[in-house]
């Protein structure tokens, strides 16, 4: 499976945010079905005893069609996050999204409406600076 163009960009952010990688990618069997997220990480925090685990599926928006490719990104997030409630339900699925795909389509009503209705988590990243920009949880 190709990696997305920005995937490097994603991972090394997360590094600087303080998460582990623990799978590039994830591959999760159901069945005679197999699916790949393209990352999944962890965070220990010391003041807790349990930690966070987070599943990323990378996208980069760079088709002609941003509806498109965000058909695609929220069929695959649904996809994933049912293939993680049956496997891992502690580990949750965030869609990683280019700022300015962000700051821009991801602001316009019908957007905003489908990540609400489909309780869609959202990371925005800086792909030059390689850093999170922001959780929408």
């Amino acid at each position: 499976m190709a990696k997305d163009l920005f995937h490097q960009s994603v991972k090394t952010a997360l590094i600087k945010d303080g998460w582990i990688i623990t799978s590039d990618p994830l591959t999760i069997r159901i069945g005679r079905v197999k699916l790949e997220i393209d990352l999944a990480a962890e965070r220990i925090f010391a003041a807790q005893k349990d930690g966070h685990k987070i599943a990323v599926e990378v996208k980069s928006f760079i088709n002609p069609s941003n509806i498109n490719d965000f058909h695609a990104a929220l069929g695959q997030c649904l996809n994933y996050r049912l293939a993680l409630q049956l496997t891992e339900p502690s580990r949750v699925i965030y869609l990683a999204v280019p700022i300015d795909i962000f700051l821009q389509f991801f602001q316009e009503y019908f957007i905003q409406a489908a990540i609400k209705e489909h309780h869609l988590k959202i990371l925005a990243y800086d792909p030059n600076l390689e850093e999170i920009v922001e959780w929408r949880h």
